[in-house]
């Protein structure tokens, strides 16, 4: 545990503060235990991000004025939504509520590396973590774990996190999901 660091505090108040930090930590935990963080979604999703902007760009500041330039800004229209589309596809169908991606631990038997997943509904004190494998087909995939916990028992009164508490619940999750027997497939 990490006991040099300023204590991290949030506003109790403030549902989406609260999910942040959370998750902040969560994602501190699972890479202290050996896990590497898996870029290759981001750089993805980065890139996808960049042709939108260089489209949108491109569109403003082509040097035909508008009755001359109708077709391109089509053209320029028309990819600017595909690309936002994929986007969101993406976001959707890959990230969903994914906070951390990661490859194998180094030195690891298996092949498959880690989903760490969170929902905290509006309006609710119940924080859900989940770990899953990032390619649930593979061999040495296990089954999904979830921890379900008040966030009342992480904060104090103040709004300061107590991380002893939560990196204990966050390494037996993972303890958990690296114990779990495999799937019969």
């Amino acid at each position: 545990m990490a006991s040099s660091k300023a204590p991290k505090k949030v506003n109790l108040l403030d549902h989406n503060s609260i999910k942040h930090t959370i998750d902040e930590s969560v994602s501190e935990i699972v890479k202290s235990g050996g896990y590497v963080e898996d870029v290759r979604l981001s750089n993805v999703k980065m890139l996808i991000g960049t042709i939108i902007i260089v489209v949108a760009l491109f569109s403003q500041f082509y040097k035909k004025k508008f009755p001359e330039n109708r077709d391109l800004l089509i053209a320029c229209i028309i990819l600017y939504v595909i690309f936002n589309v994929l986007l969101q596809l993406i976001i959707y169908t890959k990230e969903k509520n994914a906070i951390l991606i990661t490859n194998p631990p180094a030195g690891s038997f298996t092949t498959t590396g880690l989903v760490v997943s969170s929902k905290l509904p509006r309006f609710s004190d119940i924080y859900t973590l989940t770990i899953a494998s990032a390619d649930p087909k593979s061999v040495s995939a296990n089954e999904p774990v979830h921890l379900t916990k008040s966030v009342t028992e992480w904060f104090t009164t103040d709004g300061i996190l107590v991380e002893g508490h939560i990196w204990k619940d966050v390494e037996a999750l993972i303890n958990q999901y690296t114990k779990e027997p495999k799937k019969n497939k």
